[in-house]
């Protein structure tokens, strides 16, 4: 074949600047938003958050109420958004941004300061900051090491075996490595390392640097009070027979350990208190904390759907700045301030769409999950991106990012607006019945099952048939896994 050049004529849609960054606003979760409202407000002259204690907030602030019959109106307060476009219509903005200009540099994502309007005033106070750990379990260990009394010897064994301990507290490291890490010239015998792991299996949290679950609940039990109740016995069936208590098997546990049911029920309850993962409550991890995009309250009968206005801070374009601009003038610096100024209305007005957007979508899925926040997960209905994108009037790849990392607050929780969509499962009668409510049968009919006899999967999925739905054993297994709910020879137990 011959190379040569051909003229072709076509079309094809191409994303604008704005567009692009209504987008990216738009599947941003809180965080991140207000993380990239922090680096507009350091980047771009023209913008400045408003002060929360000046007025009410109102640019931003909108609701929407679903009555029972689910009548939805909306109010939305764009009047000082709508002077400023008045007041600078005039000066003939460019619809798109000139090719020198710096928009790239503008919204690079780069480490910034998260801006809420709803801080506390309290700002030097932090709770978490002076109530949680800043040291791991191995940390822990060793500040514990330090305060202990040693020979060099016999603190660097204790060294080899805190490093051998996991984030649950066990030890891995076995006496005969420590031997072989040891210098021969020091002379180290078995016997001395099995008394440095013996005092250290007496330091906090009690059980830790224990080999097995076994020996981790013996140290825990041995550091009991003596005059504990039950506490020999507990030592007896954990000592002797765990692998019948992990098999739950009860009638034969009772006549090894020679006790009668009433005391094998003390002796298990004085069992539970005990944890078989001592080393996971120390950890120098921060707790992350959900914050809700949405809140959902029932006024008077009437569901409400409004944005939480802590989430973002309130924009508003400079005045003082704004006010430079100047009309029939090409200079550099007029320059700059018209390509900021008109940036700053590009990124108010992409906050506002934002947030109409997610007030729809939200509305929405609480119009059509009404019976959900009435009687609860058994009333959800099965619902997929396309039932929400064609009663807005959006793309499903719209609704797919305004649902992600977004969470709603309601009465019943805090749920992601994911949870709210689910697959179905025909029912006898002809209809439909959400997987979620499924989901939710079961771990009602657990709850209240005979913990002498657990149901089994397919006595849930019967039961289940009986009220018209029917779903397969191992679908029933599937849900059940889950939610964490273990099989039913592993649910049966005393009572």
């Amino acid at each position: 074949m011959k190379a040569s050049l051909q003229l072709k004529m076509g079309q094809q849609l191409t994303m604008t600047p704005q567009l692009q960054q209504a987008i990216r606003l738009l599947q941003l979760s809180t965080l991140d938003l207000q993380q990239e409202i922090q680096e507009a407000l350091d980047s771009n002259p023209m913008l400045e958050a408003e002060d929360p204690d000046y007025e009410e907030y109102g640019e931003n602030s909108v609701h929407q109420d679903l009555s029972i019959n689910t009548d939805v109106s909306t109010t939305t307060d764009h009047d000082e958004t709508q002077e400023l476009g008045d007041q600078w219509s005039d000066d003939k903005m460019p619809d798109e941004l000139p090719l020198d200009s710096q928009w790239d540099d503008t919204f690079q994502t780069t480490a910034g300061v998260s801006s809420g309007s709803g801080a506390s005033g309290d700002d030097d106070y932090d709770y978490d900051s002076r109530h949680a750990t800043t040291d791991d379990l191995q940390g822990h260990l060793e500040w514990q090491l330090n305060l202990t009394p040693m020979t060099d010897t016999d603190r660097e064994i204790a060294i080899m075996l805190i490093d051998g301990v996991d984030q649950d507290g066990y030890l891995h490291t076995t006496i005969e490595d420590v031997l072989g890490s040891m210098d021969p010239e020091l002379g180290v015998e078995e016997d001395e390392v099995r008394a440095v792991l013996k005092r250290l299996q007496q330091f906090d949290p009690a059980g830790v640097f224990a080999r097995d679950l076994r020996e981790c609940l013996l140290l825990q039990l041995n550091q009991l009070p003596t005059n504990t109740p039950w506490l020999e016995e507990a030592k007896l069936v954990i000592g002797e027979h765990i692998i019948l208590l992990g098999n739950k098997d009860y009638p034969t546990l009772m006549r090894k350990a020679r006790l009668k049911e009433e005391d094998l029920k003390a002796v298990l309850r004085l069992i539970k208190e005990l944890n078989p993962k001592p080393g996971a409550g120390i950890s120098a991890e921060q707790p992350e904390y959900v914050v809700p995009d949405v809140i959902v309250r029932n006024v008077r009968d009437e569901w409400r759907v409004e944005l939480n206005p802590e989430i973002a801070p309130k924009l508003r374009v400079n005045a003082d700045y704004a006010s430079l601009v100047r009309r029939s003038d090409s200079s550099a610096d007029n320059a700059f301030l018209k390509d900021h100024l008109q940036e700053a209305r590009w990124f108010i007005k992409s906050l506002q769409s934002r947030n109409e957007t997610l007030l729809k979508v939200a509305t929405k899925i609480v119009e059509y999950q009404i019976e959900f926040f009435e009687e609860g997960e058994e009333a959800m209905k099965p619902l997929v991106l396309h039932d929400i994108a064609e009663a807005v009037g959006m793309h499903e790849s719209t609704i797919s990012r305004v649902t992600t990392q977004k969470y709603m607050h309601t009465p019943r929780g805090i749920f992601e607006l994911k949870y709210f969509f689910s697959s179905h499962v025909s029912t006898d009668a002809g209809g439909e019945c959400s997987s979620t409510a499924i989901r939710a049968m079961i771990k009602k009919l657990v709850s209240e099952e005979n913990p002498r006899k657990p149901l089994s999967d397919n006595k849930i999925a019967s039961l289940l048939g009986d009220k018209g739905i029917q779903v397969a054993r191992r679908t029933v297994a599937k849900y059940r896994e889950a939610m964490l709910i273990p099989p039913s020879n592993e649910r049966k137990q005393l009572v």
